[in-house]
């Protein structure tokens, strides 16, 4: 699932370079544009990111649950984590020509983002305090085991 996580965040930067260079390159230039139309476009280009960043860190730290609810919960909020990036392309390009606020592909993917956060935070909270990290050096560590 981690590799999944990662080439999908890969794939979504990318994705946030290319809308990027269109704006850059908009014909007429963003300048030029309404400040809603600005607006819906960089706010779309923005949650692109926010998709392949989460998309990335998933797929470096994703520590699989081992069984049981929290393993399902986990695998749902990656579904959803993978698939969330999607919406949100489709959004920078249809999302602005609407003629009124309303943003439904938009929310897809927000939803989507958020539910996998929020099932993702579910499935690896412990019961009882959170141990700190130790804060260990591994030449630290070498000279106790010599003595």
């Amino acid at each position: 699932m981690k590799r999944i996580h990662f080439i999908t965040g890969l794939v979504a930067f990318v994705a946030f370079l290319a809308t990027g260079m269109i704006m850059r390159f908009h014909d007429p230039p963003m300048t030029e544009l309404s400040d809603a139309m600005r607006l819906f476009m960089r706010s779309r280009h923005i949650f692109i990111l926010s998709a392949a960043l989460l998309n990335l860190v998933a797929g470096c730290y994703l520590s699989p649950c081992p069984h049981g609810w929290r393993r399902v919960a986990q695998a749902i909020g990656s579904g959803l984590l993978i698939l969330a990036p999607f919406p949100l392309v489709v959004a920078f390009f249809l999302d602005p020509k609407r003629n009124d606020l309303d943003a439904p592909i938009s929310h897809i993917g927000l939803y989507a983002l958020f539910a996998a956060t929020v099932l993702h935070v579910v499935s690896c909270w412990r019961k009882g305090p959170v141990q700190p990290l130790a804060d260990v050096h591994p030449a630290s560590e070498s000279q106790e085991t010599s003595s």
